[in-house]
This record gives C-alpha cells, sequence and structure tokens, in this order.
C-alpha cells in the first residue's frame, strides 16, 4: 500500500500540469484575444505619447 500513497502526489501533479496547459491554450485567441489585443495597444499608445511629451533631453 505504500506505492500507493508514493504515487499519488506525483499523479496530482501532474493532473494540475495538464490542467494549467489546457487553460493557458485554451485563453490564446477568440475574444480574450481581442481584449488582451486592445489593452497591450493602449498601453503602447499610452507609452508612445508619454514619449513625445517629454522634452528632448539630449
Amino acid at each position: 500500500m505504500d506505492y500507493v500513497s508514493a504515487l499519488i502526489p506525483p499523479f496530482v501533479m501532474a493532473v494540475a500540469f495538464v490542467a494549467l496547459i489546457k487553460t493557458i491554450v485554451k485563453s490564446q485567441g477568440g475574444a480574450n484575444k481581442a481584449k488582451e489585443d486592445a489593452a497591450v495597444d493602449a498601453a503602447l499608445t499610452r507609452a508612445e505619447a508619454a514619449r513625445q511629451a517629454r522634452p528632448d533631453e539630449s
């Protein structure tokens, strides 16, 4: 019976790892991708505007 208790933690970790990978893969694309792309575009636009508004230091 010791072998069963020795195999449970690695099995649980393997199942958790597979669930994590499936979640990551499922979140790539679709409506989530559009929202993430919009957030990144907005952040880049803000950074570019802040860079242009800053006086030239050279």
